[in-house]
């Protein structure tokens, strides 16, 4: 059952030299700055993959940042992606519906692993083998299966497993995710958009696993997009797009954009990277 490669499944990275290019090009300036609504400010999360204690030090680091400003409507948006590769991610869901309840503004956006996910909970058996290929293993480990059994169970026999694993306050949280989230001149969503097309139009396919045709675009899409889905190794600036998404699973480093009116800043973990010894098993590591 176990595919070889799906234990550390390798995380695709953007080309180098292409995130260079992105980086030096230069892009026109908007005619005025990107702005959120008054009295309104805004944390952005970037993709967990798993990674439980980098989220419980990130919010503690938020929770800190909110609470040294003035008094403001706060909201949390998580960009997707809270499953998959990291060692706990039912943890990372559990944590997510506690925050919500903790709280009223916590928005969740569904990531191309949710996506994934969902569809190997509702049997349907070529998400599940995708599901595995993409880190899910994790993510079934972390729901109690262990992995005796997830090496030597079927496909049909696994799906009904983790079908009764997983609980359904979960798979319903999972559920309401949101493809879009509009905040004044920003757009958040998981990968990003379709140039050319209208955020109501945009696919779900595109919002969820879109990379190349979108972080390639040069002009303006309307608003500040913000989005996850492809890792740098800093946060990524740019007069059209900012990406968030660095690399949680191996780089130990979970960020946040904070924003408020014209302003904008990062919060980010300094955690512990989980690495592989061939040997040994799972290890951390500064």
């Amino acid at each position: 059952m176990r595919s070889r490669d799906a234990t550390y499944p390798r995380v695709r990275r953007s080309n180098p030299s292409m995130l260079n290019l992105f980086r030096k090009r230069v892009i026109p300036e908007p005619a005025a700055p990107r702005t959120v609504p008054a009295g309104r400010r805004v944390y952005a999360i970037g993709d967990v993959h798993g990674r439980l204690d980098l989220l419980d030090d990130l919010i503690a680091r938020i929770e800190r940042d909110d609470a040294a400003r003035p008094s403001a409507h706060t909201d949390w948006v998580l960009l997707g992606d809270l499953v998959d590769r990291g060692p706990d991610s039912a943890g990372v869901i559990d944590r997510v519906i506690r925050l919500s309840n903790e709280y009223p503004n916590v928005r969740l956006l569904i990531g191309n692993h949710e996506e994934v996910f969902l569809g190997a909970l509702d049997g349907d058996p070529e998400s599940l083998k995708l599901f595995t290929r993409i880190g899910g293993r994790e993510t079934i480990l972390s729901y109690g299966i262990g992995e005796d059994d997830y090496d030597r169970l079927d496909w049909d026999t696994l799906s009904a497993r983790i079908r009764a694993a997983v609980p359904d306050h979960h798979v319903a949280f999972l559920r309401q995710a949101e493809d879009v989230i509009e905040i004044g001149d920003y757009a958040f969503v998981h990968a990003g958009i379709r140039p050319g097309v209208s955020l109501a139009d945009q696919r779900a396919t595109d919002l969820r696993w879109i990379r190349d045709r979108f972080l390639g675009h040069e002009d303006d899409f309307g608003k500040m997009i913000v989005h996850g889905h492809t890792i740098t190794d800093e946060p990524q600036e740019l007069p059209n797009r900012i990406g968030i998404d660095t690399g949680a699973f191996e780089s130990g480093r979970l960020t946040a954009l904070g924003l408020e009116g014209k302003s904008r800043w990062f919060l980010a973990t300094e955690g512990m990277a989980i690495v592989d010894d061939r040997e040994g098993g799972r290890a951390a590591q500064p």
